[in-house]
C-alpha cells in the first residue's frame, strides 16, 4: 500500500490590478509587517501573475487565489474563488 503525502497550499487574497493578458490576472497582495528594532508598522506589496479560465474579473476585485504546478515562466498561481 502506497502512503499519500498530503500538501499544504499556500492561499493568498489580493485586489485584481491588470486585465490585460488573455487567462491572466495580476494581483496585488498587501501585508502589513513590523519592523525588528524600530517596532513601526510599515507596507509590503507583492504582484502575482494569476490563471484563470472561466469567469470574468474587473480591476478592483478581490479575489482569493492558490499555488499549482508551472503554467508558464511566470504563473505558479490559479483563482480559487471571488471574494
Amino acid at each position: 500500500m502506497q502512503d499519500k503525502k498530503v500538501v499544504q497550499q499556500k492561499v493568498f487574497t489580493g485586489i485584481v490590478v491588470s486585465v490585460a493578458m488573455p487567462k491572466t490576472l495580476v494581483v496585488k497582495v498587501e501585508q502589513i509587517k513590523k519592523h525588528s528594532k524600530y517596532l513601526k508598522f510599515y507596507k509590503v506589496h507583492s504582484k502575482f501573475k494569476v490563471h484563470y479560465t472561466t469567469a470574468t474579473y474587473a480591476i478592483g476585485d478581490k479575489v482569493s487565489f492558490v499555488e499549482c504546478r508551472p503554467l508558464s515562466k511566470d504563473k505558479r498561481w490559479r483563482i480559487s474563488k471571488k471574494v
